[in-house]
């Protein structure tokens, strides 16, 4: 059974009632008889399984593996052009070689 807020336009008291969806709502105050609007109250909402937490990871899709897209194959080919070949002109030398 829902929880329902009242609050006495009269007086200001609000105070709360355990009803059922077919009950009426309260249109008196238990305190001093005056006129009652019910309140809005956020409903509580509680997330369970995997997916709703920083976490979690979305499972990899079968179908759009890395790499299989036009983006990635474009943002590849031009991270591969713009790299400078790995060897040096002049081999390095180590600390304990002499000439």
């Amino acid at each position: 059974m829902p929880l329902y807020e009242y609050q006495c336009k009269t007086c200001g008291l609000r105070f709360e009632r355990r009803q059922s969806f077919s009950d009426a709502p309260i249109t008196e105050c238990p305190d001093c008889g005056g006129q009652v609007i019910r309140l809005i109250q956020p409903a509580g909402i509680i997330f369970k399984g995997s997916g709703f937490y920083v976490t979690d990871h979305r499972s990899a899709s079968p179908t759009a593996t890395p790499g299989t897209r036009k983006e990635d194959k474009e943002h590849t080919a031009a991270a591969a052009s713009s790299k400078e070949p790995s060897e040096a002109k002049a081999p390095a030398t180590s600390a304990g070689e002499s000439k």
